[in-house]
């Protein structure tokens, strides 16, 4: 992404001063970085695609964590994009040796990245940061060998706002604090604008899917109250101040048996299009 791609939601807290993440920062560098995705990824991502052999560009591709996921699924090459230099700097330590993986600093409107350069664009995470998702879809078709795959895995209003159980912690953000939601309702996309966006960049064969995707898995409470405090790998923590977020890891941890080990899935929407 370049500067100009990234949306700004002006959300006020009625309980505190706005702290919305600041990618560039390189305090934020190792948000995204550092852990591994999950089986439960890797098998939605095969039920969809044959990553072996495949180029892959994965655009906004963070801290790196998803170059290596594709890697270790066959992929022979994999070029993550990003608009954050720091946090490119995170993804390639994370790859640090690693054969077939580079990193590109640019926008996800313009890759900079040759025509028909990739049998599969992956975007994570991505396309809520964004103000134009023809601009984006635009780039992945034409980055896209013919025969090529789109895959876009984000969160619809719908996947945030499912209860909070001991396996989606984030449920438990918008019980304590109701006025995330506004933030969440004014960047998550909608399953059929993302579809029709798609389908107007030359997309076809649209489809959907669920994905449950293992996140973390923590020995205990004390675990889950340090990655909370961290705002590890969760956009929509920077949206609190240092004294509400204490309040929700306190709120959080209180919802959990003290004794258990917690398993954590996020819920996600896999769009998944082809050239």
């Amino acid at each position: 992404m370049s500067y100009l791609d990234v949306k700004t939601v002006d959300v006020k807290m009625t309980t505190g001063d706005l702290m919305a993440i600041d990618f560039h920062s390189e305090s934020n560098r190792l948000t995204y970085a550092g852990r591994e995705a999950g089986d439960d990824w890797a098998r939605a991502i095969r039920s969809v695609v044959s990553p072996e052999g495949g180029r892959v560009v994965d655009v906004g591709c963070g801290g790196g964590v998803y170059c290596k996921a594709w890697l270790g699924l066959g992929a022979a090459s994999v070029v993550g994009v990003d608009f954050s230099a720091a946090m490119l700097s995170a993804a390639r330590e994370y790859c640090e040796g690693l054969r077939g993986v580079t990193f590109r600093h640019a926008g996800a409107y313009d890759t900079g990245l040759p025509d028909a350069a990739a049998d599969i664009v992956f975007e994570r995470a991505l396309i809520h940061h964004l103000d134009d998702l023809g601009a984006c879809f635009r780039e992945a078709r034409r980055l896209l060998a013919p025969g090529g795959t789109l895959i876009v895995q984000d969160r619809t209003i719908e996947d945030v706002t499912r209860p909070g159980t001991p396996s989606h912690l984030r449920g438990y953000f918008f019980e304590r604090f109701p006025e995330l939601l506004e933030t969440e309702r004014a960047r998550r996309p909608a399953g059929a604008a993302v579809e029709a966006a798609m389908r107007e960049a030359g997309f076809r064969a649209v489809r959907t899917l669920e994905l449950a995707e293992t996140r973390r898995e923590y020995a205990g409470v004390e675990e889950v109250r340090a990655d909370l405090l961290a705002r590890t790998g969760r956009s929509i923590l920077h949206e609190l101040n240092d004294a509400q977020l204490e309040d929700l890891a306190a709120y959080v941890c209180g919802r959990l048996d003290a004794a258990a080990p917690v398993r954590e899935s996020d819920h996600w929407t896999l769009w998944v299009a082809s050239v």
